[in-house]
């Protein structure tokens, strides 16, 4: 085992972590049987004793199980927790309201959700999973990162094909292998272009919202959909790219010939009516104005706002089912959700 300048704790140490790592990150699941001493010896270049230690410290931890006469495999002797975890990536109302409706279903189940935002990191994606899956979660509903690659690649393809409690949700298209609910966002934010440009001639408006971190996928694939929809349908004027909602004006608008603006989010989509209003632009008069997310702020807006409903509550059932066996077709693996426009008064 090679050292390196920054690496300065004992061998018997470095080899210890190294797999303590393999198996929580599930590049060795659980039952997997690992190195004998013998093995950890010529593998590794180390002493019987440094090898014996390692081996020690990993069933002191729980991390293995030694049985005389067999060897060493990956423990995994815990009974599973009646707990459903739910791993997101960065808040948003839209992600609340999806939270609060599985909630609902979890403790229909007589179960336990918790849930964990992981500031979208591909890094802490794996660290929660994992965790997870080590404290015996009943299942793990995960709402990816923009890293879906790196995740895919290094860890969810590793995962034994009996650990059936992990489900992708929300904004993935991982493997034909693989369980998932994904809503189609490419889908939502084509009704909503359809029918801004339907409305007035002119340009439109893409909002974002910069609290969502970094990277994201959410954030891409509406960008990405929205420049080729328009690019297609309506090249003229060009559509405008905004990185948050407090960069919108009437003046702005005006200047590019904008007569439609699309907010990622229903807060995002609130900020820009008020900011427009503020500066005398009428709406739906001059502008129309439409969101993604249908949550309760839009819905109970003054007025109602125009918003693609991703139709949480269908996703939530949905994952209900996948966790507790009760889809009516059990071979079935993968659903993707329709959005729909809710047109109202923007």
């Amino acid at each position: 085992m090679e050292s390196t300048p920054e690496t300065h704790a004992p061998i018997y140490q470095r080899l210890f972590e190294r797999f303590r790592e393999d198996i929580t990150a599930f590049r060795l699941p659980p039952g997997a049987q690992i190195d004998s001493i013998t093995e950890l010896q010529s593998k590794y270049r180390v002493g019987r004793e440094t090898a014996k230690r390692v081996l020690g410290m990993l069933a002191d931890e729980g991390y293995i199980v030694q049985l005389r006469g067999k060897g060493s495999f990956v423990a995994d002797l815990r009974p599973r927790q009646k707990v459903w975890g739910l791993i997101f990536p960065f808040y948003s109302i839209q992600y609340e309201e999806l939270i609060t409706e599985i909630t609902g279903h979890a403790t229909a189940h007589g179960r336990t959700l918790q849930h964990f935002c992981n500031y979208n990191s591909y890094e802490e994606e794996i660290r929660l999973v994992s965790k997870m899956l080590r404290e015996r979660y009943e299942a793990v509903v995960v709402i990816p990162t923009l890293d879906e690659s790196k995740t895919w690649n290094s860890f969810y393809s590793r995962l034994p094909t009996a650990e059936s409690s992990v489900v992708l949700l929300d904004h993935t298209m991982i493997s034909s292998d693989f369980r998932f609910v994904v809503q189609s966002y490419d889908l939502g934010v084509t009704r909503a272009l359809q029918y801004l440009l339907e409305q007035k001639p002119g340009g439109v408006a893409f909002v974002e919202n910069e609290l969502w971190a970094g990277r994201n996928m959410v954030l891409e694939l509406m960008r990405g959909t929205c420049l080729e929809h328009l690019r297609v349908n309506r090249p003229d004027p060009p559509p405008l790219l905004l990185s948050r909602a407090s960069l919108i004006h009437a003046d702005l608008l005006r200047r590019h010939g904008i007569t439609g603006v699309f907010c990622c989010d229903d807060t995002s989509a609130i900020q820009v009516i008020g900011q427009l209003r503020e500066q005398g632009m009428p709406i739906p008069g001059e502008v129309n104005v439409v969101s993604y997310g249908n949550t309760g702020l839009a819905r109970y807006f003054s007025p109602p706002i125009t918003s693609v409903d991703p139709h949480n509550r269908e996703m939530a059932s949905i994952l209900s089912d996948l966790l507790t066996g009760n889809n009516r077709k059990p071979s079935e693996r993968q659903f993707v959700v329709q959005p729909e426009l809710i047109v109202r008064g923007t």
